[in-house]
């Protein structure tokens, strides 16, 4: 027919979304994971998501973070932070899609934010929670005066800009809460920052870059090195060098 652009003669296709969705559920109870990195967290030989922040490892597959902090146990919460219809224009007239921007937290020092643009606003939305998990990144807090009970607020004031937005978040003393937008409050909240004071500037109505922008911020928090962080350097060996015989006799020869 004329619908199916090209790809051959439908046979079978409500078969076809069946056997995709089967595989979909197939792929979450066993997952192939595809870079060293994957295979060694599969195995067990990393313990903490910590190990892969120390030797700064990308992380390539959101299953990584999956494993650390388990859907089912609901750890990582995520949030769809805005929707938002993009046009392009051709000569059929415009094609709309979606963009999606999604946050990802356990409210305990790890926050993730992600985007994705699709056709629909279910896959954009599955996109951006991958995107948002595989963008997850360590947050800094620390202490506003003494060091007394839990870190609160930041360690510093640290900064962070995205387009025109320009966002600056500053340590505040204990029971200040998060002075700032509805945005910036739920990130802190989904980043366990419990007090800050923050200041902005630029077009913030763009939600987009103002997320990015703090987001940012909250990557800088570890980019400082503190004078209590002076101490000597104890090195450990890198993982793709302490398990490079597991890598090397688990390595899957593709078969063609």
């Amino acid at each position: 027919g004329f619908g199916d652009k090209g790809k051959g003669k439908g046979k079978g296709k409500g078969f076809k979304g069946k056997g995709k969705k089967g595989k979909g559920k197939g792929d979450e109870k066993e997952w192939m994971p595809v870079t060293k990195l994957g295979r060694l967290v599969k195995e067990g030989k990393i313990a903490t998501i910590e190990d892969i922040y120390l030797h700064s490892l990308p992380i390539k597959e959101y299953q990584i973070v999956d494993t650390f902090f388990p859907p089912t146990g609901g750890v990582l919460k995520d949030e769809v932070m805005k929707i938002h219809p993009v046009q392009k224009m051709t000569s059929a007239g415009q094609t709309n899609r979606f963009v999606c921007y999604v946050l990802v937290g356990d409210q305990n020092g790890h926050i993730g934010l992600g985007s994705k643009c699709s056709k629909e606003v279910a896959t954009a939305i599955r996109g951006g929670i991958i995107a948002a998990k595989m963008a997850l990144i360590p947050v800094r807090r620390g202490y506003w005066g003494n060091r007394i009970g839990q870190p609160h607020t930041m360690p510093m004031k640290v900064h962070g800009k995205c387009g025109s937005v320009r966002v600056r978040l500053i340590p505040a003393p204990r029971g200040s809460g998060v002075v700032g937008s509805m945005t910036l409050k739920k990130m802190m909240q989904f980043a366990g920052v419990a007090d800050v004071f923050s200041c902005s500037c630029g077009h913030t109505r763009t939600k987009g870059n103002f997320m990015k922008a703090t987001f940012e911020a909250l990557r800088a928090s570890y980019g400082y090195l503190t004078p209590d962080l002076w101490r000597p350097t104890k090195f450990v060996k890198h993982p793709f060098q302490e398990f490079t015989d597991f890598l090397a006799q688990s390595k899957s020869v593709p078969t063609y």
